[in-house]
């Protein structure tokens, strides 16, 4: 049986052509700042971010628990949208590690609004937890942020002093489906991380980027966590190619996912939340089935996806290719679901 991968856009291969340039990489020792490789990547971070300064990470998860960290501050709070990704998938080490208060708000499609911050911001009292940061996902269940609400927290971040962390883990996914540049949705936040392991296709590492200040103390706090590493260069290489040769393609794995959920409408058997599907993520749901049940059942023929509450999520990437959606989508538009007993 042919098994078509969906679960998520990190489970790719790195290409023939990314494995020539890791092969190639010129590489030093990191942990002394001297692998050329790992310095030309961070560099080039920086400027797609419009940041003064860029550091390899060894995952998504890293970037963000250094800068919850740093600009959160142990015995403060955090704002977040009650579905993202520090509170659902990091082993909740924004309090166990960084040591923050994480509060959280349950809005449409984890959009924060400013105005859902109004009379929240605890500062000044002693037996309180004082809110020193704001935090956003962009993309956010593959849905992209809109500029007017990054403005808008922005300006309350402003007048509230406080810290903004974009957790940009697809950000250049936003990038091609909106129009808008990395470097300005960047400029509504202190510090993004954003990742090479999912649509870009790496095999390992994110990119945290601050200005100079923020990423001295983080390289710090990268040490403590087990961070430093030694010839990244191998892994650089890879981000480097990544940048240069994978974004525009991410066009091609959102073409897919409309093709995926347009089937899923036409085999009329799931309800499709067709209007978040702005980048590579499909979510479904099936009436009276539960969405494990539903993984279990597509596996059988073949089709491999998540979970996600009581959503099914598909996610388009890097080895999926025009000949095999066509072959999903027949499959999905043909897709018998057995109910439960």
């Amino acid at each position: 049986m042919k098994y078509y991968d969906l679960r998520s856009d990190t489970i790719t291969k790195p290409t023939e052509a990314m494995r020539k340039a890791m092969a190639a990489a010129e590489v030093g020792d990191d942990v002394y700042r001297e692998d050329p490789t790992t310095t030309k990547l961070e560099a080039l971070a920086a400027e797609l971010t419009g940041k003064e300064r860029g550091l390899f990470v060894s995952s998504g998860s890293m970037g963000n628990l250094i800068s919850l960290y740093i600009n959160g501050g142990r015995s403060n709070e955090v704002f977040t949208a009650a579905n993202s990704h520090i509170i659902h998938h990091e082993i909740g080490a924004v309090a166990a590690i960084a040591g923050v208060l994480p509060i959280s708000f349950d809005v449409p499609r984890g959009i924060l609004n400013a105005d859902a911050f109004i009379g929240k911001v605890k500062q000044g009292a002693y037996d309180m937890a004082n809110t020193t940061l704001i935090e956003v996902e962009n993309t956010i269940g593959g849905y992209c942020y809109p500029l007017e609400n990054l403005e808008g927290i922005k300006d309350f971040a402003s007048t509230h002093d406080l810290k903004i962390h974009m957790d940009g883990a697809r950000i250049f996914n936003a990038q091609v489906a909106s129009g808008i540049s990395v470097k300005t949705y960047a400029s509504y936040a202190d510090t993004i991380t954003f990742c090479l392991s999912k649509g870009l296709g790496c095999p390992v590492g994110s990119m945290l980027c601050g200005d100079e200040e923020f990423i001295n103390k983080a390289l710090t706090i990268r040490k403590m966590l087990g961070g430093g590493m030694r010839q990244t260069g191998v892994l650089a290489a890879a981000g480097l190619y990544a940048l240069e040769n994978h974004v525009d393609r991410l066009a091609d794995d959102h073409a897919h996912a409309k093709a995926l959920a347009d089937a899923l409408v036409k085999g009329g058997w799931a309800e499709v939340d067709t209007e978040g599907v702005q980048t590579n993520i499909v979510f479904f749901r099936v009436p009276m089935v539960q969405s494990a049940t539903v993984v279990s059942q597509l596996a059988k023929q073949g089709i491999l996806a998540n979970t996600e509450g009581d959503m099914v999520r598909l996610v388009t990437n890097l080895d999926l290719h025009d000949e095999d959606i066509s072959e999903l989508c027949t499959l999905l538009e043909n897709f018998q679901i057995e109910a439960e007993a």
